[in-house]
């Protein structure tokens, strides 16, 4: 497995970009001084060492220099010892409505979105349970099976979007039945199901399905993402102008939170059901409760030693600094008639 012990020193590759504009800007800058003294042409004539090209690869150089010099600060590291020890937790699956419904804006900056960064701060305060993801719109499909694997996790929750999968509506039944099979037989452990969505259900009997699952044991937590009132739902444009889903007559289609399903859902699978607003997705407060549960050993796999390999990236800065010293600003007089390949004109 691959890591950074210190992640947060890549943040620094945010100047990245800063550091290109700020050059560009000092480049010109230097361009407009030289037009003073007269026409590029002659000055050329004038000064036929000065090269146009070498100032710029050396700047990209110590670029490259400064971002290998990051990732060395960084230090990644590779998992060389994979170790199975005993922790204790709880298994938790969250499906999350991925419709066309859930870009609807009355939630900032989307309800996806927003659901989606809630999600990242849950997995975040994990430490022994184990997550699994669920995406569903007109069918269900396991995102990320039961893992403890939290970097994996929110890596693949980053990739998510209504066109990862292929029918739309919304069959909250489906995603429950799949996450039903998706859970370790282990009978005695805890089982959590958190569902995430808007609430319209157009495709199935998603009450019916919680009931089974309440039989085995699921405890399921809904969390309503909308308002009551209701929003538009904006739909990619080409043209850069809104465009909003549309029913079959034509008319703008407005997706309304339905919190009687979910409240219906919630209940029958002893759970709780928690609108979710601007402020607040409703996950710190279910995972207050959640943390309540009776926790189980679980068997995981984990790496317990990692080897250092920040030398590499640190190596390849040096030699690139090594080579951006080696090349001059100007051209050289003696080398530059030197010709390697002979082209007979």
């Amino acid at each position: 497995m691959f890591r950074f012990a210190n992640p947060e020193y890549l943040y620094l590759l945010i100047l990245v970009p800063v550091l290109y504009i700020l050059w560009l800007v000092g480049r010109s800058i230097s361009e407009k001084r030289m037009k003073r003294f007269g026409d590029n042409e002659i000055l050329q004539d004038l000064m036929p060492e000065t090269s146009a090209t070498r100032p710029l690869l050396k700047f990209i150089l110590l670029l490259f220099v400064y971002i290998f010099l990051i990732l060395g600060i960084a230090r990644p590291q590779f998992g060389t010892k994979l170790q199975q020890v005993k922790r204790k937790g709880i298994e938790m699956i969250i499906a999350l409505d991925v419709s066309n419904s859930m870009l609807a804006q009355d939630i900032k900056p989307n309800r996806l979105e927003k659901a989606k960064q809630s999600i990242s701060k849950l997995v975040e305060r994990l430490v022994n349970d184990r997550i699994g993801l669920i995406v569903f719109a007109g069918q269900a499909y396991t995102q990320i099976p039961i893992t403890s694997d939290y970097v994996s996790a929110k890596m693949f929750l980053s990739s998510i979007s209504p066109g990862i999968v292929p029918v739309q509506g919304t069959a909250i039944g489906a995603a429950i039945k799949l996450a039903m099979n998706s859970y370790t037989p282990q009978e005695d452990m805890s089982k959590v199901l958190i569902i995430i969505t808007d609430g319209e259900n157009h495709e199935d009997n998603a009450v019916a399905m919680a009931q089974q699952a309440a039989e085995k044991g699921i405890k399921i937590y809904t969390i309503g993402v909308g308002l009551p009132k209701g929003s538009p739902v904006p739909l990619p444009s080409k043209s850069g102008q809104p465009v909003f889903l549309k029913d079959k007559a034509g008319k703008v289609v407005i997706s309304k939170l339905d919190e009687k399903t979910l409240e219906e859902i919630a209940a029958i699978g002893n759970g709780k059901y928690i609108r979710a607003n601007n402020t607040r997705l409703g996950l710190n407060a279910l995972f207050e409760d959640i943390n309540k549960l009776d926790k189980k050993e679980i068997d995981a796999k984990i790496y317990s030693e990692y080897a250092d390999i920040f030398q590499y990236p640190v190596g390849i800065a040096l030699m690139l600094l090594i080579i951006e010293f080696i090349i001059l600003d100007r051209k050289n007089r003696k080398l530059k008639h030197i010709r390697l390949f002979k082209i007979n004109e």
